[in-house]
């Protein structure tokens, strides 16, 4: 299954592209398709599921200081909230989306979260360790999704070359709930699983956008995470889809015009709890056809 997303959105992001600067080249392109498609077979249909509450549960690999957690935290609380609805464009707006989906509306619930600060299993992961590091976390079953973050001196089998992050079934049994994992990249590959905060690896070396949270490493995870978390509850490539894409008139390489706040000069899209600001990529609107910015 993991091939056939992988193919599915090769095809549409060379039709995307036809007609750009041939100065962005394939070889960029097929990177940057690789540095935000995620690969994964979820066994488990979670869109199908029948609940409206999708419990998040949350383990820490590593390393995060309260201040990177609570960027993370504030994201989620955001994402059903009607504090965080209230103001546009935002956070809950954009999850909004994910209601045409088959599965409909879904409420993300922040769960349960375990911090491992002294890397049990060390500092360089196989792919085998993740789906056991999100069963950490005992509970949650069906409808529930077990994130795994791993902190920025941690290596894990394939990140930075071919991946910035997967996700998939947490057990063989139809109970087992979902997993995802994201790692952060600030000291191994920003350019690949960061970008547009970072100057890409390949293609025009346009200036990075300032990280709307002052972290490179956190705000680039928090485009993978929310990647990971709209292709697990939908059951589908719904953001990969549109690799690359933040505000309107992107195209490889430009991530799209967005907002700028006027006294950190950062961007941003999308407005959270508690002053928190973050940039979401485009999800695509299957009522429409299309890739969805929120400017």
């Amino acid at each position: 299954m993991a091939y056939t997303y992988r193919l599915a959105a090769l095809l549409v992001l060379i039709s995307a592209t036809v007609g750009f600067s041939s100065a962005v080249s394939v070889e960029h392109q097929l990177l940057k398709l690789n540095a935000t498609l995620f690969k994964g077979n979820i066994s488990l249909n979670i869109s199908n599921s029948v609940q409206k509450n999708i419990n998040l549960n949350i383990v820490w690999y590593g390393k995060f200081t309260p201040i990177q957690r609570t960027v993370f935290v504030d994201f989620i609380r955001s994402l059903n909230s009607p504090a965080a609805a209230a103001k546009d464009p935002s956070v809950a707006s954009w999850w909004k989306t994910t209601e045409k989906y088959k599965g409909g509306a879904s409420t993300i619930v922040l769960g349960k979260q375990l911090l491992l600060e002294d890397y049990p299993l060390g500092k360089s992961l196989k792919s085998p360790h993740l789906r056991p590091l999100s069963g950490k976390l005992k509970g949650g079953g069906v409808g529930s999704i077990t994130a795994v973050l791993t902190a920025k001196d941690v290596t894990v089998e394939g990140f930075c070359m071919n991946r910035c992050g997967t996700h998939g079934s947490k057990s063989s049994t139809v109970d087992g709930g979902a997993y995802l994992w994201v790692g952060n990249s600030e000291e191994q590959c920003p350019g690949y699983c960061a970008w547009p905060f970072h100057q890409p690896l390949y293609g025009p070396q346009t200036p990075p956008l300032i990280a709307p949270n002052g972290d490179v490493g956190v705000d680039g995870m928090i485009i993978n995470l929310a990647t990971l978390l709209v292709n697990t509850v939908t059951n589908q490539e719904a953001v990969s889809t549109c690799t690359g894409m933040f505000g309107s008139g992107a195209y490889p390489g430009y991530p799209g015009r967005v907002l700028v706040d006027k006294t950190t000069g950062a961007s941003y899209n999308a407005l959270g709890l508690a002053g928190r600001k973050y940039l979401l990529p485009a999800m695509w609107d299957p009522q429409t056809s299309k890739c969805k910015t929120l400017v």
